[in-house]
């Protein structure tokens, strides 16, 4: 039972990385730093604010997620389940001709058909989310806890190519940040 509950946490519990991590004024002046960082040569570094910002995504290179292609495709068996659901009820396990409606009659079916859409697509979205977040994770890492209030931060882990705490912290300070140190995240 110990080493169900051991497996458990190492998988829940959140993994940290050493590095540098510079704190800068406003999401103006995170938003340019992104950009030099990535124009740098550093590719594994991560910005952190309290809001998202229209631009992060290019200035750090980052690629379109694949969640909406797992929401069309979940949207789309649910589709094709909802009209199998409702010929197979209507025209084959309870076959019952009213007023000489055909057995397959889209038009009826349709609500159903748009509800398990709706529901397929949503559910796998959310779950998708999680699993490329890789939530849920226990007791994070907190570098700073006015990042969630008003602080703006931009963090080099040492896994990045061509890392050095030097550089790095060197980096960040031609970029104006006001504070950088040294932390895990």
């Amino acid at each position: 039972m110990l080493e169900l509950i051991d497996q458990l946490n190492s998988k829940l519990r959140s993994k940290t990385v050493n590095g540098v991590v510079g704190f800068f004024e406003d999401e103006y002046s995170l938003l340019e730093a992104a950009e030099k960082t990535y124009a740098a040569g550093f590719r594994k570094f991560d910005t952190i604010s309290p809001f998202p910002i229209h631009g992060m995504d290019d200035a750090m290179g980052l690629k379109r997620s694949v969640v909406p292609w797992f929401t069309f495709i979940a949207g789309s068996i649910g589709c094709a389940f909802g009209v199998w659901l409702q010929w197979w009820t209507s025209a084959v396990s309870w076959p019952i001709n009213v007023g000489g409606k055909p057995m397959f009659s889209l038009p009826a079916f349709i609500p159903v058909i748009f509800e398990l859409t709706i529901l397929f697509g949503a559910l796998t979205s959310v779950a998708g989310m999680l699993w490329l977040c890789g939530l849920p994770k226990v007791d994070p890492p907190v570098i700073d806890p006015d990042l969630t209030c008003h602080k703006f931060a931009l963090f080099i882990p040492e896994n990045d190519d061509g890392f050095n705490e030097q550089k790095a912290a060197d980096h960040l300070r031609s970029l104006k940040a006001k504070d950088v140190r040294k932390t895990e995240f």
